[in-house]
This record gives C-alpha cells, structure tokens and sequence, in this order.
C-alpha cells in the first residue's frame, strides 16, 4: 500500500535526524517503523531511557526528539528540563493527563499511544514546517504597524510597538503586549514571516523579541518589561548584530 504524503512549501536538503527515547521495545519499533515510512525523517538512532537519551543529546546532533513521558528512573519531562536547548519534541505517552505540562515546553506535538501512522505523520509536519525556511523570493515587508490575530472567536489588533515578545506554546504563541497577555493559535515561524524583521528577531525556538523593548543583555539571557528571555546559542550572535552597543 502507497502512502500518500502532504505537500510541503520545501523539503529539507537532508533528512531530520531523529531520536526515539522509550522504555518499550515494541513502541521503540512502531516509531522507527513510522519513521521509515516518511521521507524527510532519518532513523538515526534510539535508546531504552531518558538518561542514554541525556548523553546522546549531549554528544550528538539531531534535530527530532520523539520522546515517552513516563520512564522509570528519570520521565521525559524530567530529561526536557535538563535541556537547555532541546530539538524539535515530539512527546508519546498513553495517558493525556501530561499534555497541559507538555505544552509548557513548547513540544512539537503531543501522541497519545496506540500511535497510528497518519496521526505521527501530521506531527511530522508540525516539525518540518517549524524547520524549514521561510521560500526566497517572498513579498516585501508591508509597512503597516499592526495586524490582526485570531483570539477564540475574535480578531484583535495588535501594534507592533507594544509586543513586547512572544512565546511559543505547543500549537498556539502567548503575544505579551503592553495591553494584554494573547494566547493566538500560530506558529513561530508565520509570526516571524508577518512581524516586521527591523523590530522583532528570534532569540530562541520559543522566543521572538522586540528589540525596542530590551534593557539588558546579561548570561545568555535578555531582559524585557522585568523578564528574563533565555538566548540560543545559535542566535546569540544575529542578537548582538542587532544591538546597537558601544
């Protein structure tokens, strides 16, 4: 049988390389297999607990953690908050009581066990377009000052010059403005495609900044309206290009 997959705006220039974290060999197995059957996603390697999971990480690179919550000595929640900048996570459990708590760790997605190939492959997804660069070519930046977002059943202007930052939270970003607190159901990389660039930079997968707003650089870390927005590795350096430091 044939397996029909989505189209996306552009595939990776290699496979994602994945990690399976689970105390089951059976579920081991299942995802691997779900792997096998997707093509931008490499079975790169797995292991029976979170604590293999924690050198692996440490020692190697890979852009996909497809992690069990509930494993004996140290959980998956547990590893992700040993993680100080984790891959993209995907998150299985066979119970939905841990997806509230998950969430709090900006996952990818969250699978409930019995997992089913089509359900893993929409969670591919999620993790491809988190991935995958904006096409070139795109239209120019409008100049407008403010836009519109979808909150519930509402659409709400927001300036851009009152966004202090915005969070990734699992399939939706907390827009923390100076008016309001938003919770908006979007992607980080939609809000960094629509919110003017000479503002807003990505600081970490689950930050985005407004650089007007910035009154301290100190450890790794920004400060903005009192709070303390952890900087990546990997844009630490695009953040101080930014600065207009002495």
């Amino acid at each position: 049988m044939s397996i029909s997959i989505p189209e996306v705006e552009a595939l990776p220039l290699a496979p994602l390389r994945c990690l399976v974290v689970d105390d089951d060999p059976l579920s081991v197995q299942i995802v691997r297999g779900c792997i096998a059957n997707t093509p931008f996603l490499a079975d790169t390697a797995s292991c029976g607990s979170a604590i293999e999971a924690a050198e692996l990480l440490r020692t190697q690179p890979f852009e996909v953690l497809f992690l069990d919550v509930e494993m004996p000595e140290m959980s998956g929640l547990e590893l992700l908050r040993t993680l100080p900048e984790p891959p993209q996570v995907v998150l299985i459990s066979g119970s939905q009581s841990y997806a509230v708590q998950a969430f709090e760790f900006a996952v990818a997605d969250y699978l409930l066990k019995p997992l089913t190939y089509a359900r893993f492959l929409q969670a591919a997804q999620k993790v491809l377009a988190h991935l995958t660069p904006a096409p070139a070519g795109r239209p120019p930046e409008s100049s407008a000052d403010f836009t519109f977002v979808k909150v519930d059943t509402r659409l709400v202007r927001v300036d851009f010059a009152e966004v202090y930052y915005v969070e990734a939270l699992g399939d939706y970003v907390h827009l923390v403005t100076a008016r309001a607190k938003l919770i908006v159901y979007s992607t980080m990389r939609l809000i960094e495609e629509k919110f003017p660039a000479k503002r807003f930079l990505r600081v970490h997968r689950s930050f985005i900044i407004n650089l007007d707003f910035v009154q301290a650089l100190e450890d790794n870390n920004v400060l903005i309206n009192g709070k303390s927005i952890p900087v990546g590795q990997t844009y630490q350096r695009g953040l101080l290009q930014r600065l207009n430091k002495l």
